[in-house]
């Protein structure tokens, strides 16, 4: 792969003539305007700002612009919401954003085959209603559905509450269209659910950040609304006996929708944040939802299993009810972010290793003596370990004053994460943060093939350079 080198200001005037020439004058943002479009979520912050921003509102502006980046090796930053939470979307200076949130439409929606046709820009709560419309919705369920899209989860494999039983993201995507790097478009996958002709690009793309093509179309499968849902909501005194519970559900062959743990520390910052007493119900929150013609039969059972670990269990059926509860598990980090600066990691490990992955980030957060409060995926053993800074430190977005103690902490959690046979992100992706431990996980065979892999769709290495790998 030949790597992007130094541009000169030459090269950047003859983009932005190329650019202006081939675009509307509304696809194309200069100067201070490209600002808000050089960091992400995760508040880390690149060197300078970007060069430019296209706001695609087609495809055609998609193939245009990296067109012409790809001629002059100029960086290109693919972008939807920006609600990422690794750097991913991170752009710095000589490098053009291509905006896809304008590209928000819902193509095709057939209630038949189960199926739509979205564009990036979609946000994922908005194809879910427009599902609900004909008794459908769109099973991923990531805490961010409000206001991430459909591409920014599809870049990065994202998961979610639901992901226990229905699967994260890739699980969802049929096919796809994208955009390699100079520009030429190409079709993966299928309508179809079954399908293996040739290699499978569509699960490759799916959770690739953006360095591999620029998505600008996906086909993604479609659900029905399960007749029956009902909540079971259970307080624990700790987070590692509700982390057990989890581990005895699983042994039990109970399969919840949705098992979403948080710890009590998060629980004092939403009650805090938002005015709920949550925290004095006990030191974590285990809230379940299971789903289907068996759903009551299935809370029942994990009722049944909760009682005698937990300090209280309720369930369930009222929507409204159950919506309150949830808010609670997506308010956890809007309501951390208001305490200071957040590194937010999201380990995984298998379920079984659940309760020690707990104690592990206990012990890293005693030992370097850094706040870190967490919830969880716990069905599926991903783990949110969030790292509050303090004010001081909050008030910058450079890494490199972020204190080596988080660092060390960070390192601590990833380290025991892969001895428990887990990985370094199980939904987050790896963005900027975590390529310091990429290795550790991969391996140098694997990741040399990676590498090769990348150079083979990105010769240039134009598509968000320095992520992911």
């Amino acid at each position: 792969m030949t790597l992007t080198q130094p541009r000169t200001s030459d090269t950047f005037d003859a983009l932005l003539t190329a650019l202006r020439r081939d675009l509307p004058a509304a696809a194309l943002s200069t100067g201070p305007q490209t600002a808000p479009y050089a960091t992400d979520r995760s508040g880390s912050h690149p060197d300078g700002e970007p060069l430019a921003v296209v706001h695609a509102a087609h495809t055609d502006h998609v193939r245009t612009a990296l067109r012409h980046a790809h001629a002059l090796r100029v960086p290109v930053v693919p972008r939807g919401a920006g609600t990422g939470l690794s750097g991913g979307a991170n752009a710095g200076a000589g490098t053009v954003v291509l905006d896809l949130s304008r590209m928000n439409r819902v193509l095709d929606l057939d209630p038949h085959d189960q199926i739509a046709v979205v564009e990036p820009g979609v946000i994922t709560a908005e194809l879910d209603r427009a599902a609900g419309e004909f008794g459908l919705r769109y099973a991923p369920d990531p805490a961010s559905a409000a206001i991430s899209t459909v591409g920014g989860n599809i870049a990065t494999n994202a998961g979610g509450l639901r992901c226990a039983k229905y699967g994260v993201t890739r699980d969802a995507v049929l096919g796809l269209d994208a955009v390699l790097a100079d520009g030429t478009p190409v079709r993966t996958g299928r309508r179809t659910v079954k399908g293996v002709t040739g290699y499978d690009l569509t699960a490759l793309l799916t959770g690739s950040e953006g360095t591999l093509a620029v998505i600008t179309a996906a086909t993604v499968r479609l659900r029905p609304v399960p007749e029956a849902t009902v909540t079971v909501a259970a307080y624990f005194d700790t987070f590692a006996e509700g982390a057990e519970a989890v581990s005895a559900l699983t042994a039990a062959r109970v399969e919840p929708a949705m098992a979403e743990l948080l710890d009590g520390p998060v629980l004092g910052a939403v009650d805090e944040a938002q005015g709920t007493d949550l925290r004095s119900r006990g030191g974590a929150l285990l809230l379940l939802q299971c789903d289907g013609r068996s759903a009551q039969a299935e809370a029942e059972l994990a009722v049944r299993l909760l009682r005698g670990r937990a300090a209280s269990v309720e369930t369930t059926a009222d929507p409204a009810e159950a919506d309150r509860l949830l808010a609670a598990r997506r308010l956890a980090l809007p309501s951390l972010e208001r305490l200071g600066r957040v590194l937010i990691e999201d380990i995984a490990v298998p379920r079984t290793q659940l309760a020690a992955a707990v104690r592990e980030i206990t012990a890293a957060a005693e030992r370097h003596d850094v706040r870190i409060f967490t919830f969880a995926h716990a069905a599926d053993g991903n783990l949110h370990p969030i790292l509050v800074l303090d004010h001081a430190t909050a008030d910058t977005a450079d890494t490199a004053d972020i204190p080596e103690a988080a660092w060390q902490a960070a390192g601590d959690i990833f380290t025991a994460a892969l001895r428990l046979g887990g990985t370094l992100t199980g939904e987050h992706g790896v963005g900027t943060l975590k390529r310091r431990w990429l290795t550790d996980e991969l391996g140098p065979a694997q990741h040399a093939l990676q590498q090769r892999i990348k150079a083979a769709f990105d010769p240039h290495g134009i598509l968000n350079p320095g992520k992911a790998l």
